[in-house]
């Protein structure tokens, strides 16, 4: 602020007091029509206040557009809406600083022309405010821009783990803002850095291994994200998630309990999210989970003190999808819960329906005095401060020259070699693999063969993802097709059924189908199903030697049937690019993949992890070459 009081003092703006003296402060939810056309947006005038010259230090932008903020702007920075629930004209009444797209939520025309569209119609929306303040629109853009049909689906993080390869993420990360910003999003939930301890929890494959040096390593993915600096060529802002330890709860239970001395929260789980923080991340979303009890949703020492204080985080605090209703253990949000949220250093609160209710009931809570001004100020400076870093006071809409890379060659390249470099083979007897592309026939057979949907796995088109041609791409049978050409017959059934001894290998494609949290914890057992166990001994009937590559999103319990396979490939869900799969069969690319997890022997040994003394089927970094 004093900054600009300089500036006022040279005469070179006029004081803060002048400009909002057109529009008083208001605390009724909305300003009336007549406001609006009082400050010109940045959109249809330039420089016209301070923090609308590009030209002045983002702390001196900031602290002029504040000056100008009543309680009601503020507090609608601080929200964050579901685009189901909040339309383009509430998002002008109520001055809502963010938007997002739940998993699935998409525009009526799923394309990345009607993504542009939509995002522009908010956008357009909030430059319609007094104060033409952007929104910052948030996506689960987790392994490629996966809500948007006809994106490259890149693998998800387990698969990127094993490759043990920065480099690769950060050009991944690189690719995915392109589609991304093609789109007009800025905001990407990801990466998710948790260190995931037991395989039967849901979100396994969302982490890029049970270890901290693996994800803290795969933060290059951040950079990717980001760029160099916020605001540069296909810039998005990326999210560190889940804060903190939401993969070591006990049993693996998604929103569980991690019970563990500080001392180990520290050294298990904290330094994925260290080495963000010293990367740039702008966003850090908390995680549902409780530590030893408390939810770290409301977590003032985890948050502010750890996080903000000791980490020196700068950037702005998110909450998870209605994470703040769970504080007080009762459903829905109440005042205990907004309140307990924003003191502990929470600075946007993800309420996807019932924002309204949140912006009373904060309101509410800065009136009483039970949330102070400072910690209000506090949120909104550091939401703001990265909406001036990410430019879109200058360039608020959809850069078009991007949407032509949703899918584009060069992406699906990309995501074709990464699914190549993140295939781990687990067993090769005799020397099968490399599969010869030449000669005889080939049997191809399991349920996730020919399954685009199913090798992507969740957070794929929807939610939870789902079977079937759900977007476009490569399944491994087309891979296989597409590699043996006329110089091979290759046959498919997908229960095996047809087979005989005449087939010189049979491959079996195999595993989960699709999955996300809350539906994917598995505390009843990792083993194949029925229909996968029938396949496979319809194929080791047959006589001939049999592959098994494993589509999965963790390690499966395979021990007692792995004897009666020649082969076994770790597939992880390598999502739209199969042929990658195809490229290691064959041996077109020489198999790198290392195991990001350790392989447990039996269901019962969960949770295992490298040095626990347990001893696996397949440690930690196997993987045969």
């Amino acid at each position: 602020m004093a900054a600009v009081l300089a500036l006022v003092a040279a005469g070179l703006v006029m004081p803060p007091a002048t400009a909002t003296a057109a529009f008083p402060p208001s605390d009724r939810g909305a300003f009336p029509p007549s406001d609006r056309a009082v400050l010109p947006s940045p959109a249809t005038a330039r420089a016209a206040f301070p923090y609308q010259d590009p030209g002045l230090p983002v702390p001196v932008r900031v602290a002029d557009l504040m000056s100008r903020m009543s309680l009601d702007d503020k507090l609608g920075q601080m929200t964050q809406a579901e685009r189901g629930s909040a339309s383009a004209a509430d998002v002008t009444a109520y001055r809502l600083g963010s938007v997002l797209s739940g998993g699935g939520s998409a525009p009526p025309v799923n394309t990345a022309a009607g993504w542009a569209d939509m995002y522009d119609s908010y956008q357009n929306a909030a430059l319609a405010t007094p104060l033409g303040i952007p929104l910052v629109y948030g996506v689960d853009a987790v392994h490629g821009h996966n809500n948007v049909v006809g994106a490259t689906i890149f693998p998800h993080n387990i698969g990127l783990g094993a490759t043990r390869d920065p480099d690769l993420a950060e050009r991944i990360g690189r690719a995915v803002a392109e589609e991304v910003s093609g789109t007009g999003i800025d905001w990407n939930f990801a990466p998710c850095l948790c260190v995931a301890r037991d395989d039967r929890w849901g979100r396994t494959y969302e982490s890029f291994g049970e270890t901290p040096d693996l994800p803290a390593s795969m933060t290059s993915i951040v950079t990717g994200l980001q760029g160099e600096r916020l605001g540069g060529p296909a810039s998005v802002m990326a999210t560190a998630k889940h804060y903190v330890g939401d993969g070591g709860t006990t049993g693996g239970a998604d929103q569980g309990d991690t019970r563990l001395s500080e001392a180990d929260l520290r050294a298990v789980h904290l330094p994925p999210f260290a080495a963000a923080v010293r990367r740039g991340v702008g966003s850090v979303m908390i995680s549902f989970s409780r530590w030893n009890g408390v939810k770290v949703h409301g977590h003032r020492y985890l948050i502010t003190t750890v996080l903000k204080e000791e980490l020196g985080f700068g950037g702005f605090v998110v909450s998870d999808w209605n994470g703040i209703d769970q504080i007080d253990g009762v459903p829905g949000t109440s005042a205990l819960d907004v309140r307990t949220a924003v003191n502990a250093g929470i600075d946007m609160v993800m309420v996807p329906v019932e924002w309204r209710r949140f912006i009373d009931l904060l309101r509410a809570e800065v009136r009483a005095g039970r949330v102070s001004t400072a910690r209000v100020d506090d949120a909104v400076r550091r939401v703001l401060t990265k909406k001036f870093e990410l430019g879109l006071f200058e360039k608020p809409l959809t850069d078009r020259s991007y949407t032509a890379s949703v899918g584009s060659a060069a992406h699906r390249a990309l995501a074709r070699q990464a699914v190549a470099r993140s295939q781990v083979v687990l067993k090769n007897d005799g020397g099968v693999l490399p599969l010869a592309r030449t000669g005889g026939k080939i049997f191809v057979a399991g349920k996730n063969a020919d399954d685009i949907g199913n090798q992507s796995g969740g957070w794929t088109i929807t939610w939870q993802g789902s079977s079937g041609a759900i977007t476009p791409g490569t399944t491994i049978l087309q891979g296989i097709r597409n590699t043996v050409g006329s110089a091979a017959t290759v046959t498919y059934s997908r229960d095996g059924s047809g087979i005989d001894g005449s087939y010189r290998v049979a491959v079996a494609v195999v595993g989960e189908t699709p999955y996300a949290e809350t539906k994917g914890d598995r505390p009843g057992g990792l083993g194949l199903d029925a229909a996968d166990l029938n396949t496979i001994a319809t194929l080791r009937a047959s006589g001939v030697p049999v592959v098994v590559v494993l589509v999965s999103g963790r390690p499966l319990d395979i021990a007692a049937e792995l004897p009666g396979w020649n082969a076994a490939v770790a597939a992880w869900l390598p999502g739209t690019e199969g042929q990658g799969v195809a490229d290691v069969l064959f041996g077109l690319v020489p198999p790198t993949g290392r195991l990001p997890m350790t392989w447990m022997r039996a269901s019962s040994q969960q949770p295992i992890n490298a040095g626990d003394g347990k001893a696996p089927l397949f440690a930690q970094g196997h993987g045969l070459t």
